[in-house]
């Protein structure tokens, strides 16, 4: 198993991450290797949180341009993470709103 610092990259801040947050989702950028048991247990030991369930996504590459230059941008791996509603929320996420 790995470290638990390097299983989340980043929280993931946008509009449709942070409607989510009123229901207890949060979404995060995670190490592309990372699995579903490793991203909850990072997650709860990181934020001292009781995780319900993970959900992941593979994120693709997509072409774009920049005048005559082309190229990809860098596929990565999205984590939706679902707390218990028991559970107390990520004062992180909190201070966004």
């Amino acid at each position: 198993m790995k470290n638990l610092e390097n299983v989340i990259v980043k929280p993931l801040i946008n509009e449709k991450a942070m409607a989510g947050v009123a229901e207890k989702r949060y979404t995060f950028c995670v190490a592309a290797d990372a699995t579903k048991a490793e991203i909850a247990a990072a997650v709860e030991a990181m934020f001292g949180v009781q995780v319900a369930a993970v959900n992941t996504l593979n994120m693709k590459k997509k072409p774009k341009r920049l005048g005559v230059h082309t190229g990809f941008t860098s596929a990565w791996k999205k984590a939706i993470v679902l707390l218990k509603e028991d559970s107390k929320t990520i004062a992180f996420f909190d201070s966004m709103n």
